[in-house]
């Protein structure tokens, strides 16, 4: 019997382009990520206490923006091919072919966050905690523009829902991008914004971002099993990805960080 798959859709990364100027669905999704998630910062702002003034969301989403796509190209470059763009290091700087590292990117923000939250005398975990509720969007849409793109696809998978991909060669695949927009968007978020509208969790400056941390690595960790593997690295350390590997340090850091702040006495209502 022969086995049925899902058709890819084959969506033209180039929205539109006039000249050599092109607007692609990777840039967008990058735009949509951070304006919406700023978009939600400022409902925290204004609707939960004990983040940030909304007025200064401004200076924030400029380190947030350099955190995100310094980070993700640096980590990316490093990370997972660092060979290839040593020997050509004028790629580096074409971001809009692609070649972006959450783990990367995350970093960047962070140390982003940091210098932001120093600077204008806040606290930098609950600074990371407002941040941390809304990346859920941003990682939503970017794993979007990657199916799009037809990149990062799946492992062969004999699933109703496998698609044969572009440059996946003619076996039907799982869209691994569309798990992980599910479980490290979707899912991510919801769980996150229950917690901060339904507990007392922003209570405690760190909980919120430790929990991020914790449940993108696991999601990330999960989602590797279906995702085939960059070709330039393979499997790795007892058959784990690079995904895996960065991921697992980030689930023991997000759990200690929120079991940390869990512990510590909670700020009051006038904090």
């Amino acid at each position: 019997m022969e086995q049925s798959f899902l058709q890819f859709p084959n969506i033209d990364p180039v929205i539109f382009s006039i000249g050599p100027f092109a607007i692609r669905w990777y840039a967008l999704a990058y735009i949509a990520g951070l304006l919406l998630g700023w978009r939600y910062c400022v409902h925290l702002c204004r609707q939960a206490p004990r983040f940030m003034e909304p007025q200064a969301l401004d200076d924030l989403l400029v380190y947030a923006t350099l955190g995100v796509v310094l980070g993700g190209r640096i980590g990316y470059v490093l990370f997972y091919n660092p060979a290839y763009y040593f020997e050509n290091p004028a790629q580096i700087l074409q971001v809009w072919q692609g070649g972006m590292a959450f783990h990367g990117g995350m970093l960047g923000t962070v140390l982003g966050l940091v210098v932001f939250a120093l600077r204008r005398g806040i606290n930098p975990l609950a600074v990371g905690d407002m941040v941390a509720a809304a990346a859920p969007i941003g990682l939503f849409f970017g794993r979007i523009a990657n199916f799009i793109n037809g990149e990062l696809f799946g492992r062969p998978g004999d699933v109703p829902w496998a698609m044969v991909f572009p440059n996946g060669g003619p076996e039907p695949r799982h869209p691994s991008q569309l798990y992980e927009a599910a479980l490290e968007g979707a899912l991510l978020f919801s769980l996150l914004a229950f917690l901060i509208w339904r507990t007392d969790i922003r209570r405690y400056p760190g909980a919120v971002g430790g929990l991020f941390l914790a449940g993108y690595g696991i999601a990330r960790f999960t989602v590797e099993f279906f995702r085939e593997p960059d070709a330039q690295l393979g499997y790795l350390f007892a058959g784990a990805t690079m995904g895996q590997l960065l991921s697992l340090p980030m689930i023991i850091v997000g759990i200690g960080v929120a079991l940390w702040a869990r512990r510590r006495p909670a700020m009051t209502e006038g904090a």
